[in-house]
């Protein structure tokens, strides 16, 4: 069996896939790709088993088979070849492979294709057409916040609420939660679905940075993914999710607005002086003033700031872990946001002052317990 690829073009799309690889696999197996040639066609596929990520490829060939490569070696081979037309040479009983350039041979053990995992089928439930944007913004707006403590599986990835009026996707991590919602974005019925982190990186990282649409479609256990030459497919998380919807405080009469990138600025720098295992910053609000200040005791360490801001409601002093409000703050893009509270051992919410259309983010965080009300 043989085939020739232009080795730019190849390792353009290995990289595309290479990010569902583990380190170090359950199944030894995984640690390949896997090449199915189908004369002019290459289509390479990667699994974990739990997500799998396929492209294709145009090749310069008449014959037709299989072969599993093993991924780091093809790899840091293509990375080293200036871009030029690479011949790949297979024998199908001993799967070795020598891979011929203009000046060089390489010789590589390959596996037998038929240990490779089987791709699941995609038995649609429910089928959404959604553009590269929007869910690039969608997954950047939420996976920070993802929780990443396997005892609670439910939490470790994006919950996806689809109904015929908008669209949510939901991240929590118990300490924030963070609701995105696109109103453009709409499925034929109501239906939700925990979508895992790995898989949502490694889609966003493949994603072209263009309207172009990304055809999503769901199964009772899996999701499938395809744009372009790439598919992806990922089991579901089968977990239920929690009720979110209870955790977000109606009445909050205490609202703070104020200019995003100061605010973000003066935390940055205030945080510095934090306790480094709790990062607790204080902000002290009255009339239209805000003073943030944190404090070290272990080192004698403390700081403050003064804001002008615009502030409504009752004199009140509030905690926060800084790393959760500098996280949050760093995701959004509005010039001003808004604050709101309603007492200082209730969640307080951020939310964005100018929206763009079809979308609204709206960012939750628990506060941490001063000592002057502890």
């Amino acid at each position: 069996m043989k085939f020739v690829v232009s080795s730019s073009v190849l390792l353009k799309q290995l990289s595309t896939v290479n990010g569902v690889i583990a380190n170090n696999p359950i199944v030894p197996i995984l640690e390949n790709f896997l090449f199915q040639i189908d004369q002019t066609q290459l289509t390479v596929t990667a699994s974990d088993l739990q997500t799998v990520m396929i492209t294709t490829l145009a090749i310069e060939s008449s014959d037709n088979g299989a072969i599993a490569i093993p991924a780091r070696l093809l790899l840091d081979t293509l990375r080293g070849l200036p871009d030029q037309p690479i011949t790949f040479k297979v024998d199908k009983d001993t799967f070795g492979t020598e891979i011929i350039t203009e000046n060089g041979r390489y010789k590589l053990s390959g596996e037998n294709p038929i240990d490779f995992p089987k791709v699941p089928q995609v038995t649609k439930s429910l089928s959404v057409q959604i553009s590269a944007e929007v869910l690039s913004a969608a997954i950047s707006n939420t996976i920070f916040a993802v929780s990443n403590d396997d005892l609670r599986p439910a939490m470790t990835g994006v919950y996806v609420q689809l109904s015929p009026e908008y669209t949510n996707f939901v991240a929590t991590d118990g300490h924030r939660l963070i609701r995105y919602k696109r109103s453009d974005v709409k499925s034929e019925y109501d239906s939700t679905m925990i979508i895992p982190r790995k898989a949502l990186n490694l889609l966003k990282s493949s994603l072209p940075s263009d309207d172009t649409t990304v055809t999503s479609d769901f199964s009772t256990s899996n999701a499938f993914f395809s744009f372009n030459n790439v598919r992806m497919i990922c089991r579901l998380i089968d977990e239920r999710f929690p009720d979110y919807e209870n955790a977000i405080p109606k009445n909050n009469p205490n609202v703070l607005t104020i200019n995003r990138s100061e605010f973000l600025g003066s935390l940055k720098r205030i945080s510095i002086y934090s306790n480094k295992t709790t990062h607790q910053i204080r902000l002290k609000l009255s009339n239209n003033d805000l003073v943030i200040s944190a404090e070290d005791l272990d080192y004698s360490n403390e700081a403050n700031e003064r804001l002008m801001c615009d502030y409504e409601g009752d004199e009140m002093e509030i905690g926060f872990n800084a790393k959760f409000m500098i996280e949050m703050l760093g995701n959004l893009t509005s010039n001003m946001i808004s604050l709101e509270m309603s007492q200082p051992n209730r969640a307080g919410l951020i939310i964005p002052a100018d929206k763009k259309a079809d979308e609204d983010i709206l960012m939750l965080v628990m506060p941490v317990m001063l000592n002057t009300y502890a």
